[in-house]
């Protein structure tokens, strides 16, 4: 079967507690079926707003509410600021980088995810195994890769999950060592964004923005953004109904 052949369905879930707005209910349509989304398919349902979470393809179809817009850096025209590249200069000196093609799972890596869960979102903290775990980040039907960053004496610091898709990167997930000093998860954008341009793709997407969610203002350290409007890109927010 070709893909041109392939037909989806959309699986609308029932509400549940949004995770970026306080008190809001949120809805998903769900891709199905999901073991039918290869790279170069998921490579369009991006740029209609679509995301990845394991094995399933999802985007927000909340009933009173559009507050969750896709974003994606122009990484062709990024400058880091004054602060950015110190901070780049400094864990490029401190950190070594290794790029995974095949992920697998890794007590090491499952230790450190446990500790950055506790430590950075106690507040919605819930114990997790390991199948869990494997669903969340390491079950996929695209082209995934890890990046580990060790320091000097090769303790694991933080590990950066990612998709190689034909036009761009998209960020996964990044979870890191919180008590290594210097905004790591910053870092891991600007060694994505370098990448990007080492591999000559034109963008970097960063997942879900939300104007008043604070755990989304990093986002906007990062220019220049577009957003991702009904299938279409804007160089400008967008005026969003509800979240606001």
């Amino acid at each position: 079967m070709s893909e041109t052949e392939i037909t989806f369905g959309l699986y609308l879930s029932a509400p549940y507690p949004c995770s970026y707005l306080p008190e809001q209910q949120a809805r998903s349509q769900v891709v199905v079926p999901s073991h039918l989304v290869n790279t170069t398919i998921y490579a369009q349902l991006i740029q209609q707003n679509f995301r990845r979470s394991g094995e399933q393809v999802y985007r927000p179809r909340c009933d009173n509410c559009q507050a969750c817009i896709s974003v994606r850096l122009r990484t062709t025209e990024f400058v880091a600021n004054k602060t950015q590249r110190r901070l780049y200069k400094r864990h490029q000196q401190e950190l070594t980088a290794k790029l995974i093609h095949s992920p697998s799972y890794s007590n090491e890596h499952f230790e450190l995810y446990k500790h950055y869960q506790q430590t950075r979102h106690p507040e919605t903290y819930e114990p997790t195994n390991k199948a869990d775990y494997e669903n969340f980040l390491i079950r996929s039907y695209v082209d995934t890769r890890f990046i580990e960053f060790r320091s000097s004496d090769n303790v694991l610091r933080m590990v950066c999950i990612f998709d190689y898709l034909t036009d761009g990167l998209s960020a996964v997930y990044t979870f890191y060592d919180t008590e290594y000093q210097g905004s790591l998860g910053t870092y891991a954008i600007l060694y994505l964004s370098q990448l990007c341009q080492q591999w000559q793709l034109p963008y970097l997407y960063l997942g879900y923005w939300v104007k008043n969610s604070p755990k989304m203002n990093y986002k906007n350290k990062f220019t220049p953004l577009e957003y991702n409007w009904h299938g279409q890109w804007l160089s400008k927010q967008p005026s969003t109904t509800n979240g606001l």
